[in-house]
């Protein structure tokens, strides 16, 4: 399912341009570079919560949090990138949540621990939000391709 959704998400953004990947359609919404950072970093983000069972450092945070919560900081920070910039930190972080799944037992999956606010969860639903949250933000990236008025 991970593969499906990744591999759905590079054929969207094929063949964009910085200015597209850039652009704003008001002065509320992400741009689609935003998006893709915003995928990569939650993806590091959960790495280090289950793969490491722990939180986040503060250093960590400051690091990831620009691309998790995409506020306006985001939007200063997330542009000026080419294609290939996004592209490579999708594949350097979904190969490192690859090989840690293809070592990980049904146990592993199973494990249940704080999910949020001290709600319980097992892994697998930790993972599964992780590429419900690219699915989602597909289709974002498909609405903004559509509204595009790149000059």
């Amino acid at each position: 399912m991970m593969d499906y959704t990744r591999h759905t998400t590079m054929d969207e953004i094929k063949g964009l341009s910085q200015e597209e990947l850039d652009y704003h359609f008001d002065e509320n919404s992400n741009s689609i570079g935003m998006l893709l950072y915003h995928m990569a970093s939650l993806e590091k983000a959960f790495q280090i919560m289950t793969f490491e069972a722990r939180d986040l450092t503060d250093e960590e945070w400051e690091e990831l949090s620009v691309g998790i919560v995409l506020g306006e900081d985001a939007k200063q920070e997330i542009r000026g990138k080419d294609l290939a910039f996004y592209e490579h930190a999708l594949e350097n972080t979904r190969l490192k949540t690859l090989n840690f799944l293809a070592a990980a037992n049904d146990e592993w999956l199973e494990q249940v621990t704080p999910y949020g606010w001290d709600h319980p969860a097992n892994n697998y639903f930790k993972w599964f939000h992780v590429f419900e949250d690219e699915l989602n933000h597909r289709g974002q990236i498909r609405m903004i391709k559509k509204r595009l008025r790149v000059t």
